[in-house]
């Protein structure tokens, strides 16, 4: 395929299955598996979110533009926005909860809500790079092997 398709939507929580619905149907075409589809529409689904949320702050202060592209055995994702600078690396890992409700160290405090989208991203996504400057915005790539999902993986 090669060639990059693109689409903006106004930065509002109701423009998110959009985005979802145009990265399923780029994921189809490019011969992902239904959970793997699911999978890519809930990384984008998270990254809309924390753009609305964080970059944003609010609804309808800016917009997103989301891409993707199939570049050898790469499905490209690419989502812009111009709101504040955010730098993953601030981010804390999640808490490790054990299945009786524990966190790792045996307690039962509160959990901090967030966090955790940044934490799925990365782990179903193959690769995951940000950049920020002030002339381009914010830009997350989002990169999901073709081989590993499709079934042509070598044994």
């Amino acid at each position: 395929m090669g060639s990059e398709q693109s689409l903006t939507v106004p930065g509002r929580y109701k423009e998110i299955k959009r985005i979802c619905e145009f990265i399923a149907a780029g994921a189809a075409q490019a011969g992902f598996d239904d959970e793997a589809i699911f999978r890519l529409e809930l990384c984008c689904d998270e990254a809309s979110t924390n753009i609305i949320e964080h970059a944003y702050g609010e609804e309808d202060t800016g917009s997103i533009v989301v891409s993707y592209e199939i570049s050898g055995d790469d499905f490209i994702i690419v989502m812009r926005d111009q709101g504040r600078a955010f730098d993953p690396a601030l981010v804390p890992p999640p808490p490790t909860i054990n299945l009786d409700g524990t966190s790792a160290d045996g307690s039962t405090g509160q959990l901090r809500i967030g966090g955790l989208g940044l934490h799925l991203i990365r782990n179903l996504m193959d690769e995951v790079r940000f950049s920020s400057d002030s002339r381009e915005g914010n830009k997350l790539v989002m990169i999901k092997k073709l081989e590993a999902q499709t079934g042509k993986e070598a044994s």
